[in-house]
């Protein structure tokens, strides 16, 4: 959803976050988010992307909890909740994706549904398949005007690179 018109300030350098919420690497990346999102404010946009792995069973599940949460308005406040218990998410599976949700406010009834009904499978579908086009392997790993930083094998210096791609961009602007 791109506004071209020219009324508003600079459009937001966007950083796209490919996350698997049942990775404890995701969970350690939660840190980079927060200081991200204080140091830029609105002039970044970060996008939660999914990319479920299959050694982990409930990811899928919890990639589409993460939709559904977003769509009652408490996208990442959930996606922190749960990658803050990842171990309860290995133990409990997707029982564990409701109770996180009737925590947090949410219709967990809709949740429940949703998990069922499969409402969200091709947003969490087609981000898997962008996410592989472009070359993503693991989580987390960050996309900054194009520039793909994998996360997944080390999250060393991974911030100061996202941060120096983005004062970049805004340099720019």
């Amino acid at each position: 959803m791109n506004d071209s018109s020219t009324t508003g300030p600079a459009s937001p350098v966007v950083i796209d976050l490919w996350c698997e919420l049942q990775c404890p690497d995701c969970r350690t990346a939660l840190d980079d988010v927060r200081a991200l999102r204080d140091r830029y404010g609105d002039r970044v946009e970060l996008r939660l992307r999914h990319f479920p792995l299959e050694k982990h069973r409930h990811s899928f599940a919890a990639a589409q909890a993460a939709e559904e949460a977003l769509e009652q308005g408490k996208g990442w406040e959930y996606v922190e909740s749960v990658l803050a218990r990842v171990e309860d998410l290995d133990r409990k599976g997707e029982p564990f994706l409701v109770e996180v949700a009737r925590e947090l406010g949410l219709d967990a009834e809709e949740f429940d549904t949703a998990l069922v009904d499969g409402r969200h499978i091709l947003i969490v579908d087609a981000d898997q398949a962008e996410g592989k086009a472009i070359g993503v392997t693991g989580t987390p790993t960050y996309v900054v005007d194009g520039e793909r930083l994998d996360g997944g094998k080390s999250q060393d210096g991974l911030r100061e690179r996202v941060e120096e791609i983005t004062d970049r961009l805004l340099a720019r602007a």
